[in-house]
């Protein structure tokens, strides 16, 4: 084993994961072959692994991808197909679908086959309010099969779904169904968090109101609904056969960047793009249960429900607090369901280390495969979720991508593994790291993500804003999609994520990322989280501002987690402020809104923060940032 090397694949998961499986059936004899496969002959690499899932087609495609389409990149043009066809109705009706856990210890399972019939009345449903091809339909629900049972009644309609965090207020939520021209809104009376009960129905009447959408369903979660009309109302049969490109689903994007940004997703690619990485990626296997921790709104909860429901595997939905009535909850969820897959966020494992009653002791043994996404690791909280969580014997499968491309960089369980490491690109992914001269940069070196291929899955663009997805991704350099995110690989063939791109600081000429700032400050046993930002500044440019959560209150914490950075990163770097704060500003799914703390130290106008989970942590961080405590550089 390499001297940093963590884990490496047993006998099992060289022979008997899925991706083994799948390239001893194409003849592919390593790695090194499989990535070629993809990379250079992805027009006869995609079509395998369309036949190898099982994917419906009512009429074959003429092409497999379209030549010449470049930013607009079409896959599997001239056939027709519904994913529903492929992710539902085709499996056996007594395989299990769904088993799903309440806050308050209820419990459902649901078959492949009650998730057809479902799917059918909800579609009825929606037909019957007005609902047809190419409309928009609104779903803010909680997580649960009525939730993805509506999604899927959606597609068969060859309708759109709009999924809304469940935290959203109505505002948020009418800023999306306006400029997506929603006719219908689904939604639940309300759900429990630690047990309080949460008004949907009111919410989302009142969002309907304010963005003029038609009609509100109301799944009673709680008991109070219109759910029996729902299904009194006359069942879709057959899905509406709909041409690959055609799209399912706009997904907005948490706004981490600003303004959220609508990805068009369609029929026939992402069941494809998102099949590959619940099967070959995380390996889930025949009858074993999915567990991610997510939300509708994030776009995980849509990638594993058809990941899993175009492979027909079983996923775990748990509606609910992770921490109530206890902090060991999510344990004691793996352990009572016996759940083989667990995916989270590196936020989530940074809040268990902070307690002593998590429950976590690397003793689950039906555990196999570790879960992550949203945000890069750092060593610490990477090794505690490995070894407490995993037992130093599961493989974490780290994700990374975003919602408008699915996950470019990611892990294969027959290749070792590194702590916070990806050992590969994602399959179907050509990815590369470009210096500023557009030239892929040396190992070690930080550049930015690219991908130099199209692959299927990406979004056909931004729901009415085609000028801004080009600009976005398309214009630095001709033919490139560019991610935004900073990257590097070491000479060993590991790729690291390093933050986003328009988080980069650029201190006296020379730039730097949050991470590298954060991952020493976070080194300090008393710092439970750190942000860095940077702020204009007359004499570097820029100035660099830690934003810190502390475990505990100490004496000069903040002037010496300044010169902790400066001796390690360089004196310039040296933060110019220390701020302490009680939470850092995070949409739902885990990701640090840098330029909300940006913004208040700027005083500038932050931009879109209806997907912040706290808004309330934003409070007394007014301009010059004086909230706990400071530090003056």
């Amino acid at each position: 084993m390499a001297t940093d090397d963590v884990w490496r694949p047993s006998d099992d998961f060289l022979r008997n994961s899925n991706i083994a499986r799948f390239m001893a059936r194409q003849g592919w004899d390593s790695y090194e072959a499989l990535r070629a496969a993809w990379t250079e002959h992805p027009l006869d690499f995609w079509p395998a692994v369309a036949a190898e899932l099982g994917v419906v087609w009512y009429e074959p495609p003429d092409h497999v991808l379209e030549p010449g389409s470049g930013p607009w990149a079409r896959w599997f043009t001239g056939g027709l197909t519904n994913l529903v066809a492929s992710c539902v109705d085709r499996h056996e009706p007594d395989r299990l679908a769904y088993v799903w856990e309440g806050e308050e210890g209820a419990v459902r399972t649901m078959t492949f086959g009650e998730l057809s019939t479902l799917v059918g009345h909800v579609a009825g449903a929606l037909r019957r309010v007005g609902v047809r091809k190419g409309d928009v339909v609104g779903l803010y629900l909680p997580l649960a099969p009525e939730a993805y049972a509506s999604l899927y009644a959606c597609a068969k309609l060859g309708a759109l779904a709009l999924p809304l965090f469940s935290g959203f207020g109505p505002e948020a939520i009418a800023s999306r169904l306006r400029p997506a021209d929603a006719r219908v809104l689904v939604t639940a009376d309300g759900f429990l968090r630690r047990g309080r009960t949460i008004d949907m129905r009111g919410v989302a009447e009142e969002a309907a109101r304010v963005a003029g959408t038609d009609s509100v369903l109301v799944w009673p979660r709680l008991g109070g609904g219109d759910w029996d009309a729902v299904l009194a109302a006359e069942p879709v049969a057959e899905p509406e056969p709909v041409p690959g490109e055609h799209p399912f689903m706009v997904a907005y994007t948490s706004g981490t960047t600003g303004r959220p940004k609508g990805a068009v997703h369609t029929h026939g690619e992402f069941p494809l793009k998102v099949a590959t990485e619940t099967l070959y990626h995380l390996d889930q296997r025949e009858g074993e249960l999915l567990f991610w921790q997510t939300d509708l709104g994030w776009i995980m909860a849509p990638l594993t429900m058809i990941g899993a429901g175009l492979t027909g595997r079983p996923l775990f939905l748990y509606d609910g607090a992770p921490d109530h009535p206890s902090p060991d909850r999510v344990a004691r969820l793996l352990e009572q369901h016996r759940i083989g897959i667990f995916g989270t966020s590196p936020t989530f494992v940074r809040a268990l280390m902070r307690g002593e009653e998590h429950g976590f002791g690397g003793d689950l043994p039906s555990l196999r495969v570790l879960g992550s996404t949203g945000e890069p690791w750092t060593d610490g909280p990477w090794r505690w979720y490995f070894e407490r969580v995993g037992g130093g014997r599961c493989p974490v499968v780290n994700l990374a991508g975003g919602t408008e491309a699915g996950s470019l960089l990611g892990v294969l369980p027959i290749r070792p593994l590194r702590p916070c490491a990806f050992n590969t690109p994602c399959i179907g992914v050509d990815a590369d790291v470009l210096g500023s001269d557009g030239l892929p940069v040396e190992p070690g070196e930080i550049g930015e993500l690219v991908v130099r291929r199209p692959w299927p899955g990406r979004t056909h663009g931004f729901w009415k804003e085609d000028g801004r997805y080009l600009e976005t991704y398309w214009r630095r350099w001709p033919e490139l999609w560019v991610h935004g995110d900073r990257a590097s690989r070491d000479a060993d063939g590991y790729w690291y994520l390093h933050g986003r791109s328009d988080d980069t600081m650029t201190v006296a000429g020379k730039r730097v990322g949050p991470a590298e700032v954060e991952s020493v400050v976070i080194e300090d046993e008393d710092v439970a989280e750190a942000a860095a930002v940077g702020v204009p500044d007359e004499l570097k440019g820029e100035a660099i501002w830690c934003f810190v959560v502390p475990l505990r209150a100490r004496p000069g914490l903040e002037d010496e987690l300044k010169r902790r950075v400066g001796e390690r990163l360089g004196r310039p770097f040296a933060p110019a402020r220390v701020v302490v704060v009680r939470a850092l500003p995070r949409t739902r799914n885990g990701k640090v809104v840098r330029r909300a703390l940006r913004a208040a130290a700027t005083g500038e106008e932050p931009g879109d923060l209806s997907a912040l989970e706290d808004p309330g942590v934003l409070e007394g961080l007014g301009p010059g940032g004086e909230p706990a405590g400071t530090a003056p550089g």
